[in-house]
């Protein structure tokens, strides 16, 4: 509440809360074990991307305790699922002192000099952030000092160091759905985190990107709705796990969870698709996006590219017409089960020219979205959805099944 605020103000030695979006240079970021964003500056603290600052040491109480530092020079998140001791703790940096946080609560035996668990690491660090094997070589940490990037191999526990002139000097970094950011000023600047290569138009505002500030954004102002009033228009898993709702202008990516859940414009990702979907599947290393009578197909690589020659006619493409309400294709299989009003046809991909090979009545209509998964299928209509066993039972069935409510682990909307 504001009385609050003030009676912590007035108790603070620095009346004035630091303003992020004034343009701040932060000291370090990290996401904590539930995947809030942390951002630190002097003794105070953000969590999240929206919302006021507050005394760090009102979360991590040890920060100050100790010797009345109060600033972070650096901190990450480990990530080293072969550790679960480890796993998921949160590393502070001071001077030539660290913190292992794990649930707001400092481990025992802590602080530690730097040495004692990174060998080879230098104090007074700039920026430090995590990468997962898979993204760097072995599960690692990246430690900033001034160019230098020491590469720290957290299973050998060997360093290795390189120099990166062309990227500014961090002050803080942080790992982001799969991305990483040095940030330096008010900006940030993305790179990769074993070449430290520098893609794009770079350096970029955080206010745009990494808060939510007046007069600065990039269209993801999505208000996420609460689950009672939910309403979706597709939702898609790729072979890869990469799984994807789409809503009015905006899609969200699901399984990146841990790191926060965030709306952005479709048109980020698939640039011709401008006004919204009926319908999204992934076959074949490939996403299919259906608006009115269009299809968008765009390959799954690293960015979506879209095919030449597309977008076509729904005619053209799977051999039907008219609007469709959703469409979904089971793990493994080959055919694509497309819902239109109280009717669903299923539509052989492998065939060429495609065409339906069943036609089946449904018991529902006005479905909204469709996915098939392990789980079954799911036929999603306004805030509640309805679980088949198979593509077979639903053409099977003769009355609807008894309709459940949304939850925000389906969609990721509020409780």
């Amino acid at each position: 509440s504001p009385q609050e605020h003030v009676a912590r103000a007035r108790h603070s030695p620095s009346a004035a809360l630091p303003d992020r979006c004034a343009g701040i240079e932060f000291d370090a970021i990290t996401p904590d074990e539930k995947g809030n964003m942390l951002f630190f500056k002097g003794s105070h603290l953000w969590t999240g991307y929206r919302g006021p600052a507050q005394p760090s040491n009102e979360s991590f109480k040890e920060l100050d305790d100790l010797h009345n530092i109060g600033h972070v020079d650096a901190a990450f998140r480990m990530h080293n699922p072969e550790n679960p001791d480890d796993h998921d703790h949160i590393y502070f940096f001071q001077d030539d002192k660290m913190f292992s946080y794990y649930n707001h609560t400092l481990e025992d035996g802590y602080p530690k000099e730097i040495q004692e668990d990174f060998p080879g690491i230098p104090t007074h660090l700039d920026a430090a952030v995590e990468c997962p094997k898979g993204e760097c070589i072995a599960d690692s940490v990246l430690f900033f000092k001034g160019n230098d990037v020491h590469v720290y191999d957290v299973s050998t526990k060997t360093v290795k160091t390189k120099t990166w002139s062309h990227l500014p000097v961090c002050t803080s970094a942080t790992r982001w759905l799969e991305h990483y950011y040095c940030f330096h000023g008010h900006n940030f600047t993305r790179f990769h985190p074993v070449s430290g290569e520098v893609s794009g138009d770079y350096p970029k505002d955080a206010r745009r990107y990494f808060m939510t500030c007046p007069n600065f954004g990039h269209g993801g102002h999505y208000k996420v709705r609460k689950c009672s009033e939910a309403k979706i228009d597709a939702i898609a898993t790729d072979d890869a796990g990469k799984s994807y709702i789409f809503a009015g202008p905006i899609y969200m990516r699901l399984d990146t969870h841990r790191d926060g859940l965030h709306a952005f414009p479709i048109t980020k990702a698939w640039k011709e698709v401008t006004s919204g979907v009926d319908a999204v599947f992934f076959y074949t290393n490939k996403i299919y996006l259906i608006k009115g009578d269009q299809v968008y197909i765009y390959k799954t690589a690293a960015h979506y590219t879209l095919i030449e020659g597309y977008p076509k006619t729904l005619k053209e493409e799977l051999g039907i017409e008219g609007h469709v309400d959703a469409a979904f294709v089971c793990p493994n299989e080959h055919t694509v089960h497309v819902i239109q009003g109280q009717t669903m046809r299923a539509v052989d991909l492998t065939a060429t020219p495609r065409a339906e090979t069943q036609v089946v009545p449904m018991p529902l209509s006005d479905i909204d979205a469709a996915r098939c998964s392990a789980e079954g299928i799911h036929l999603f209509k306004g805030s509640q959805y309805y679980n088949y066993e198979s593509p077979m039972m639903l053409a099977l069935s003769k009355i609807a099944p008894v309709p459940q409510n949304i939850t925000k682990a389906m969609i990721g909307c509020e409780e």
